[in-house]
């Protein structure tokens, strides 16, 4: 598995560990998890933004065919 170096400030960093003690995970599974969801999170913005705007161009796009 591939692994990824972050640098974070003290104050980020203390944020990071108290969180990741707080749900009782590792730092690591934390922000693997936060990366992760951040990424999904994207896909199903973009998702919904494209579905918006196939619904909103259906009937122009209907009548170009």
């Amino acid at each position: 598995m591939a692994g990824l170096n972050l640098r974070f400030t003290d104050e980020e960093l203390d944020a990071l560990r108290e969180r990741a003690a707080a749900e009782g995970r590792s730092m690591q599974a934390f922000a693997h998890d936060a990366v992760i969801s951040a990424i999904n999170e994207h896909s199903r913005l973009f998702n919904e933004a494209a579905d918006h705007v196939l619904k909103a161009s259906a009937e122009l796009n209907r009548r170009l065919a």
